[in-house]
């Protein structure tokens, strides 16, 4: 029999902090996007934030390939990659909350740039197998985000790796979008410790962290 612990985390106008080598990634978080599909195991690691100034415009997944008669877990760890306002990426500035053990990192996929507007992640949606009962779990398989230029110029275009779906579950509800002004730039993930001889589920949920364009002092949270 599993266990979980489920989090709510109510958000307003809050500063969160931490650090990347020498980069500051103390965030003002106006907004928290979650959907309702999450998995039931594991536990939220720490929240991460992209450096101040930037946000992120694109994503990768590590992802166990398919065990067949072996214990699965699908998706293992979620990395945001962080840009500057120009769409460049900031070196160095890649950021990941809880990682599974299992699978390899998938290749890098980017917001498009279209009216050579920068554009950076808005919203996600993510596939997830329910419970298997004595079958074998996987829980949270892919994730797929919308993009928007900041402003909100632009209608959101759907990003998503090839092929866009994992191998178990089904995608649930678009969580709600960043609002004009604000992008994703941090995340914090739910994560199963590996079971030692049970059944691994790994990545289980994820939330996601909106920020504004322009940082408001606000109440510092974190380091």
């Amino acid at each position: 029999m599993k266990y979980f612990l489920s989090l709510l985390v109510i958000v307003a106008s809050t500063r969160y902090g931490s650090s990347i080598g020498n980069l500051n990634t103390t965030r003002t978080v106006v907004k928290e996007l979650t959907v309702s599909n999450g998995g039931n195991y594991g536990f939220w690691t720490p929240e991460q934030f992209c450096p101040e100034g930037t946000f992120a415009l694109g994503y990768n997944m590590k992802i166990e390939g398919n065990q067949f008669a072996g214990d699965d877990t699908a998706l293992n760890a979620i990395r945001l990659i962080c840009g500057d306002l120009s769409g460049h990426l900031k070196v160095g500035a890649d950021i990941t909350s809880g990682t599974g053990p299992f699978g390899t990192w998938e290749k890098t996929e980017t917001c498009n740039e279209p009216y050579h507007d920068a554009n950076f992640l808005t919203a996600f949606a993510l596939q997830v197998e329910a419970p298997q009962g004595s079958g074998d779990d996987t829980s949270a398989n892919y994730v797929k985000f919308y993009c928007r230029d900041l402003d909100g110029h632009n209608a959101e275009t759907e990003l998503v790796r090839a092929p866009g779906v994992g191998y178990w579950g089904s995608f649930g509800e678009w969580s709600q979008s960043c609002d004009n002004s604000t992008a994703i730039c941090g995340l914090a993930t739910k994560v199963e410790p590996v079971q030692g001889g049970g059944d691994d589920t790994s990545l289980n949920d994820a939330v996601f962290y909106c920020c504004e364009l322009k940082e408001n002092p606000g109440n510092v949270v974190g380091k």
